[in-house]
């Protein structure tokens, strides 16, 4: 009779590295590459920067490993995960402090465990670090496009993405956010997206990408619809706004669907 003989199973093509910020703050890379002897196109690798590494990368990774086979499919595209030590799907404190803007206590609802609200407002500095040693590191090592850019975020990491598309536009090329906790610090994002509106000069062409489960809290959903309407009129300053509502998916079942979107998004 067979027996299952047990070993351990390691994604091919997938890697793991550490950072250390300058701001002193220890991150996980996760690295997906694309198949070995395959090309780089062109103009280098597109790139899809993932927050939230440890729930996000495998299931994305795989989603691009299926989307780009050959002979059909989209260009190889190399996945970055940025994850933390711990581990965990979701690090509470460090997502919290890394994915968030600066907020009185005052204008940030209850907890429901009825804690305090870890350190937060580090957005700035987490940007940082991606612009100026993340992606650097990176476009060292590989051939990049620089003109197939994505990052992508859920929940607090959409509203990430959100603030580095207001704050930084020249960052990205594709931002995709999942969810986006628009709520943080009474709508604080609202006031960003308001004078990104009035200042931005069409330096370039910039897509952004909405979803939500259509079975998220009421609130979620007329979140991202709204910040939806607000961006729509800047289509004809070159910023291409898409909002995909997923039936039947909830705050977390959302994010396969989510993901398996972003190699048709960063490919168009």
């Amino acid at each position: 009779m067979s027996k299952l003989t047990e070993k351990p199973f390691l994604a091919e093509r997938c890697y793991e590295y550490e950072m250390t910020s300058a701001q002193g703050g220890h991150y996980r890379i996760l690295i997906g590459t694309p198949q070995a002897g395959e090309e780089p196109p062109a103009n280098g690798y597109p790139v899809i920067y993932a927050l939230d590494g440890d729930a996000m990368f495998q299931t994305l990774a795989e989603a691009v490993r299926l989307q780009t086979r050959k002979p059909k499919g989209y260009d190889p595209i190399l996945v970055i995960g940025i994850a933390y030590p711990s581990k965990e799907p979701f690090d509470v404190e460090r997502r919290c402090l890394d994915f968030t803007m600066s907020a009185e206590g005052s204008k940030l609802p209850a907890r429901p465990d009825g804690r305090p609200w870890p350190e937060h407002g580090g957005a700035d500095h987490f940007l940082d670090f991606i612009e100026l040693e993340l992606k650097p590191a990176i476009a060292e090592q590989w051939p990049i496009d620089f003109e197939r850019q994505l990052i992508v975020g859920h929940s607090l990491g959409g509203l990430l993405v959100l603030h580095a598309l207001f704050t930084r536009p020249q960052l990205f090329t594709h931002y995709a956010a999942g969810s986006p906790s628009v709520w943080w610090a009474e709508d604080k994002i609202f006031k960003e997206q308001e004078q990104f509106a009035r200042t931005w000069q069409r330096d370039s062409h910039i897509r952004l990408q909405l979803t939500v489960g259509a079975d998220e809290l009421p609130h979620m959903v007329q979140g991202s619809e709204r910040m939806a309407q607000a961006m729509r009129p800047l289509a004809e300053k070159g910023i291409t706004t898409s909002m995909i509502r997923f039936e039947e998916e909830d705050h977390v079942s959302v994010l396969p669907a989510m993901l398996s979107r972003l190699p048709r998004f960063i490919g168009s």
